[in-house]
């Protein structure tokens, strides 16, 4: 996209990035204030001084959506995320929302991107983070996602069966190690939540 264009000339979706006041909380990677900043239909706040980028859960589901958010942050944020050297430290970092350490997150368990969640309140993705998911989704990387939990479902599905004719005389209270694993899951179950996700 061209710089004062309105319009993204490859799919059509309006350039909208609007920088707002800047807010109270603090960046979780380098501590310095961040500021609100509307990316199409997402509203995030950004760290001037890190480029570090945090969503709010709903934002983060919404611009995964969203292909005209997805064209301001193609067209925002250009560089690829920071590569961590092998004798970096993995450094566990606290929510913007109610200051709990976050988990760290492969994002879509293919994308190489890992990003720290706080389950319920949000995201936050160091520079360049946020562009490379946005090229993942717009790769068709939710789809192969989803595909590889269907396949890992069916994978369980044949293990539990398997187990369940190794030994034909456990019945649902007496459930075998493998099917323990599995939680409360029966292969109908299974079946079920395959056929849910296609």
């Amino acid at each position: 996209m061209f710089d004062g264009a309105s319009f993204c000339p490859k799919c059509g979706g309006r350039r909208a990035r609007i920088e707002a006041d800047s807010s109270k909380a603090g960046c979780p990677s380098c501590r310095s204030e961040l500021q609100h900043i509307a990316v199409g239909t997402a509203s995030l706040l950004e760290c001037a001084a890190c480029d570090g980028v945090w969503l709010d859960a709903a934002d983060f589901e919404r611009l995964c959506a969203d292909g005209e958010a997805q064209a301001a942050v193609l067209h925002r944020w250009t560089v690829g995320p920071r590569t961590a050297s092998g004798t970096q430290a993995v450094r566990y970092r606290p929510c913007v929302r109610c200051g709990k350490m976050m988990n760290r997150v492969n994002f879509g368990r293919l994308s190489g991107t890992v990003v720290d969640v706080c389950r319920g309140h949000g995201t936050f993705l160091d520079a360049g983070e946020l562009h490379a998911i946005v090229s993942f989704v717009k790769a068709g990387g939710i789809e192969r996602m989803r595909q590889r939990e269907i396949e890992d479902l069916k994978d369980e599905q044949r293990r539990l069966r398997q187990a369940q004719m190794a030994d034909p005389h456990r019945d649902g209270g007496g459930r075998s190690d493998l099917a323990f694993t599995a939680g409360t899951w029966g292969a109908e179950d299974l079946l079920s939540l395959i056929d849910w996700l296609k």
